[in-house]
């Protein structure tokens, strides 16, 4: 018989499992930029970035951002400096995404749809050393360097051309300048030995929220997080190797969702867009054989309600995948008629990209096309790569019942969490708490499968007589009404009830002055409870947006309370 003792096999590995950790050979730290030196390895020859007429390869990509790491070197720029951008999806854009940290520096890419104001404060507040700009953005930067404070050293100002705009001649020209972005690149090595990070904590990215409602607060992620939320968003998508990815969604929105690093991971093609219109898209592609897009539902409403001149067969399924606000049930019902298959995720700035989606099940294609959208159209359940996902009562601290109608605020924990605000402890803990858990300020309501669903931006909800309403639910509703092309619901002052839905609406083409506001309200009556039809209608040629298609609530709200307080339901114009 066998007595257990010190000496005993099981024992001694035991105790030489408790000696065994980290070593040089396996803590060199997580970072996406590796996936281009391997791209350039197993790719070379294949198309990394197409934009018009110019194709590069992987291996030439590799060459020009180990250029530009090499000259931002050159020029000073050094760990956790800073380095902006302000441009659309051109090939500087997707190779800034490595040659900036690459040279050991910070990536901030800046909206291109802000004001001079608001360039003036992210550059102020990040301490920007040097921007790239195009020449169609540089009057917007030229007056945002002089609301500068007086004393505050403006960055340098690199200016990448664009030989492909078309539009170019309706801009003043530029000026001469000696720092352009090619000669730029000129000036570096392609042998350069480019800076990997000493910790995989150190900053990577430094990304702007949107400040609709208050001042833009700036969001750092380490290498570690981008690292992880790029593969784990890959893996979630069933992304195959080798896929065509056309730039729809801005990359300066959270760096495009993580995939410009994902596309190197799998030597995929990168098709630029300088400007996003239905016919374009619809041009790119056919011309390309694209595989996979990404956009806020604003972009799949776009294509499912282009003209008959303007859509042309797909050569394929083509694969979208949505974030940023809930996309209608509606429009994700017209997206699929047409043969694009849809994904649906939900992150944040706060998160570098998605970490929650609506997983789908196969037996769910069993369903009526109605009931496959409206399951579609919720945001799901947690990615591989987070730890937790929950939904608390804000009074209680506890999980919300799972039964699809009690709502509170999603609450994040897992390796693509932000490390923190920029120079901005006091937000930071306001949204990473002592219980360990990232407040999103989102509010949801958790279905008895599991699977969670925004119902409204705590900011959003309408309280009427005492109940919540979702703006998000309502404006679902209106979706599905045959002349609606775009809904946003928000509160506007009543002088009973404390505040009621009011809606802004625009009509699809050939539908305006054929809908009333008596006729819409009719039809919501129909369809949801009393106390969640609108009492009021306001039609638009077009609602407010942002670059990244997100309504502009905040601009309605104020609209809704300039309007004063409801007496009974209305139309408008606006």
């Amino acid at each position: 018989m066998l007595h257990r003792t010190e000496s005993h096999p099981r024992a001694a590995c035991a105790a030489n499992m408790e000696k065994l950790g980290a070593n040089p050979a396996n803590s060199c730290p997580l970072t996406p930029l590796g996936f281009l030196e391997r791209a350039a390895t197993v790719f070379a020859d294949c198309p990394s970035v197409v934009y018009h007429g110019t194709v590069f390869t992987w291996s030439q990509t590799y060459r020009r951002c180990l250029r530009l790491a090499s000259a931002l070197a050159s020029l000073g720029v050094s760990r956790r400096d800073v380095v902006s951008v302000l441009l659309p999806n051109v090939p500087a854009m997707y190779e800034a995404h490595f040659g900036v940290p690459m040279s050991g520096a910070v990536l901030n890419t800046i909206n291109t749809r802000l004001d001079a104001r608001t360039v003036a404060v992210l550059l102020r507040h990040s301490g920007s050393r040097l921007v790239f700009v195009d020449p169609a953005l540089l009057p917007l930067l030229d007056d945002a360097l002089r609301l500068l404070p007086p004393g505050h050293a403006a960055p340098r100002v690199v200016l990448v051309e664009d030989t492909h705009d078309h539009e170019k001649d309706r801009f003043p020209p530029a000026p001469a300048t000696d720092l352009t972005y090619e000669r730029l690149l000129e000036m570096g090595d392609p042998e350069f030995k480019w800076v990997r990070p000493a910790s995989e904590w150190d900053p990577l990215v430094l990304n702007y929220t949107s400040g609709t409602t208050a001042a833009p607060k700036g969001v750092v992620h380490c290498h570690r997080g981008i690292f992880l939320v790029t593969m784990v968003t890959l893996v979630d998508w069933a992304v195959p190797p080798r896929p065509t990815f056309l730039w729809t969604l801005p990359m300066f929105h959270a760096n495009g969702w993580s995939f410009p690093w994902g596309m190197a991971a799998l030597g995929g093609t990168n098709v630029c867009l300088r400007r996003v219109d239905a016919r374009d898209v619809y041009s790119a592609i056919t011309d390309h054989g694209v595989t996979h897009l990404c956009g806020a539902p604003v972009v799949l409403s776009m294509l499912a309600n282009a003209p008959e001149d303007v859509r042309r067969p797909l050569p394929g399924k083509i694969r979208i995948m949505t974030a940023g606000s809930p996309p209608p049930a509606a429009v994700l019902h017209r997206a699929e008629a047409l043969g694009f298959e849809v994904s649906h995720g939900y992150g944040l700035t706060e998160t570098g990209g998605h970490v929650v989606s609506c997983a789908w099940k196969g037996e769910w294609n069993k369903l009526p096309a109605s009931e496959r959208a409206r399951l579609k159209a919720r945001q799901g359940v947690r990615t591989p790569g987070m730890a937790e996902v929950d939904i608390l009562d804000g009074e209680t601290g506890r999980s919300v019942p799972r039964d699809g109608s009690t709502m509170g605020e999603i609450v994040l924990r897992g390796g693509c969490v932000m490390l923190g605000y920029l120079n901005d402890s006091e937000a930071t803990k306001a949204a990473i708490r002592d219980d360990g858990w990232f407040y999103t300020g989102d509010v949801g309501v958790m279905h008895p499968d599991g699977y969670l669903e925004i119902r409204d931006r705590s900011k959003d909800v309408i309280i009427s007589g005492g109940e919540n309403i979702s703006s998000v639910e309502v404006e679902s509703m209106l979706y599905g009404h045959p002349a609606v092309s775009e809904a946003a619901v928000v509160a506007r002052p009543d002088e009973f009830w404390g505040e009621t839905p009011c809606a802004f609406v625009s009509l699809k083409e050939g539908a305006a002055g054929a809908v009333t506001a008596a006729e819409v309200i009719a039809w919501s009556r129909k369809r949801m409870a009393g106390y969640m039809v609108p009492k009021t209608v306001v039609f638009s040629t077009e609602l407010p947006k942002t670059s990244t298609g997100k309504v502009q609530k905040y601009v309605l709200r104020k609209l809704a309370r300039e309007m004063g307080p409801t007496r009974r339901g209305s139309s408008s114009k606006m």
